[in-house]
């Protein structure tokens, strides 16, 4: 299968292979480049974000507590990001400890949008 061009024509389309120029002057070298300027970038504060707002359902688990057994018992109110009421009970139990409440009895568990 011939198409008439030689490899070195088909190399000269692809440019792959480009004519060699005739020799030419050296090209003059350019004097010491230019000092750079050092500009100071300039900062730009953002201005203070607004708090992001929770998108989609939190659970409010409301509990009585103690920290004595039939001690003063007062109403303790846990919001959790869980989708699971058992995950968000034992979330709140975990801040009941971390705030030293030893007895709890749960009231209930709510959805809160």
């Amino acid at each position: 299968m011939s198409t008439g061009f030689t490899e070195d024509e088909m190399r000269r389309a692809l440019g792959l292979d480009l004519p060699a120029a005739a020799p030419s002057a050296p090209a003059p070298v350019p004097a010491a480049p230019p000092a750079p300027t050092v500009e100071t970038p300039v900062i730009a504060k953002a201005a203070p974000r607004a708090p992001v707002k929770r998108r989609g359902p939190v659970l409010r688990v409301s509990m009585q507590v103690s920290k004595v057994f039939d001690g003063e018992e007062t109403l303790f109110v846990h919001d959790s990001k869980l989708l699971s009421r058992f995950d968000a009970e034992q979330e709140a139990k975990k801040a009941l400890a971390k705030a030293g409440y030893k007895y709890f009895v749960v009231d209930s568990i709510v959805q809160v949008d």
